[in-house]
């Protein structure tokens, strides 16, 4: 069952893989009702994980979202300074210099400004807006 809210979602990656949990809330998320629902699915305060990486991928999930869809503000919980990291993250396994750069300069400011790294459009899924 997909989780709700993005607080669900944080507390389901206690046990189970991001790469399952974070592509199901986003299914969830672009399927909802509308942008009222939406931005209630962001507005819990996700209980940090005590994984570095994890509580600011949540955040930066939330500020993007939010922006991208224009919901109005970001949720304050996603400004958090726990939500940052302090060495960076670039989202692949590839070691390469020009993948490296390649994150750096294509990745989201909401995403960038928290120290991740990754492509230009993160979050995109089979039913996500256009």
């Amino acid at each position: 069952m997909r989780p709700h809210t993005l607080s669900e979602a944080a507390r389901r990656l206690m046990t189970e893989p991001l790469d399952k949990v974070i592509p199901e809330f986003l299914d969830g998320f672009y399927s909802a009702s509308g942008p009222a629902a939406q931005v209630e699915m962001l507005r819990e305060t996700p209980a940090l994980t005590g994984t570095a990486r994890t509580d600011a991928l949540l955040g930066a999930i939330a500020e993007y979202l939010t922006k991208q869809l224009r919901l109005g503000v970001a949720p304050a919980w996603s400004s958090d300074p726990a939500r940052t990291l302090d060495q960076p993250w670039h989202t692949t396994t590839s070691t390469a210099p020009g993948m490296i750069e390649y994150l750096t300069f294509a990745s989201p400011a909401e995403f960038r400004h928290r120290n991740i790294f990754t492509e230009e459009e993160p979050l995109r899924r089979a039913r996500g807006p256009r």
